[in-house]
């Protein structure tokens, strides 16, 4: 797991105590992508947490970007975000 990798799992561990998290580097996929200079890579999420019951796919995913409001700044160019119910 890479340091962004790493970094982005801590938070979501921290804010939503999951019962599955997964954080996948997808950024060698998007060599060249315009925006994803500068040490931006593009993440996908698979997460499972008693947080996002009740909620709408929507106010989930809210959720997980609120979290990670400081990631999107340095560490975060694009985030797929997979809510496992």
């Amino acid at each position: 797991m890479n340091s962004s990798q790493q970094q982005i799992y801590d938070v979501l561990q921290q804010a939503f105590q999951p019962e599955k998290l997964v954080v996948i580097d997808d950024s060698d996929e998007h060599i060249g992508h315009a925006g994803a200079e500068g040490g931006k890579g593009h993440f996908t999420i698979e997460i499972a947490s008693q947080f996002f019951i009740g909620k709408s796919r929507l106010e989930s995913h809210r959720m997980v970007y609120n979290a990670l409001h400081e990631l999107m700044q340095t560490r975060i160019h694009a985030l797929r975000i997979i809510i496992i119910s």
